[in-house]
């Protein structure tokens, strides 16, 4: 990963704005941020806010279902995650999330590195919120996909 303290920070912007956006836990143990970078059993990414918003964490899991690794994933804009034709309902899912805070059960197709489609199955999509309550994008898990 970059540093240990860009870990620490995504880290705890990711779990902490999942906790107070769905009032719910990522998940129902503790963890730390070495365990969610390499040893969740789901996918994890997160942009940032900017106007092409760029992905600055995807943790192993997701490395290995888009096919990048993380110099590869870091910085790249995250709409490249989808094919062309398909951006425009990515987007829809990100203007929902936005006015929402969060959406469950959200299905999509999306595009490895190598160009497999994929489906990614019952995400969880929700807003990422700084320590001091600004919104700082949008993250992303799923726990299955497959190929189209």
């Amino acid at each position: 990963m970059t540093t240990e303290h860009d870990a620490e920070d995504a880290f705890a912007l990711i779990v902490t704005s999942f906790r107070q956006v769905t009032g719910r836990e990522l998940v129902d143990h503790p963890i730390d941020s070495r365990w969610l970078y390499e040893s969740a059993p789901f996918a994890l990414l997160a942009h940032d806010r900017s106007e092409d918003p760029r992905f600055f964490y995807a943790n192993r899991t997701a490395q290995a279902c888009f096919g990048y690794d993380w110099q590869e994933f870091v910085g790249m804009p995250s709409r490249l995650s989808a094919e062309a034709p398909d951006r425009a309902e990515r987007q829809r899912l990100l203007d929902s999330v936005a006015a929402k805070g969060f959406i469950d059960n959200y299905r999509g197709l999306r595009i490895a590195k190598s160009g497999r489609r994929f489906w990614i199955e019952d995400a969880t999509v929700w807003q990422l919120i700084s320590a001091n309550g600004e919104h700082a994008g949008q993250a992303a898990m799923f726990h299955s996909w497959k190929d189209q």
